[in-house]
């Protein structure tokens, strides 16, 4: 199944950092502990990797506040043989 890394921003005050906690709260705890929080390094993002079909099925599973800013990229984990293939795969 297909990975996506989903990165949600937010303000750099205190404020902001509760209120993000809490609004990622409010969609479950399984979803505050998924996540990893960059805000005691002054980069206030949220990231969390997550397994479903679509980048669409990715966007709909955060809050709705969320939804259209949020960074979605699939993601891929490579093995050095599946890399190899991929790598003659793009061969010119």
């Amino acid at each position: 199944m297909p990975k996506f890394l989903i990165e949600l921003e937010h303000e750099s005050d205190f404020e902001a950092c509760k209120l993000a906690v809490k609004t990622v709260l409010s969609y479950g705890s399984h979803f505050l502990t998924n996540a990893e929080w960059g805000c005691e390094d002054n980069e206030h993002k949220c990231w969390i990797i997550v397994e479903v079909d679509t980048k669409d099925e990715a966007r709909y599973i955060l809050p709705p506040v969320y939804r259209n800013e949020a960074k979605i990229v699939q993601i891929t984990r490579y093995s050095v043989d599946n890399f190899k293939k991929t790598i003659k795969a793009q061969s010119y």
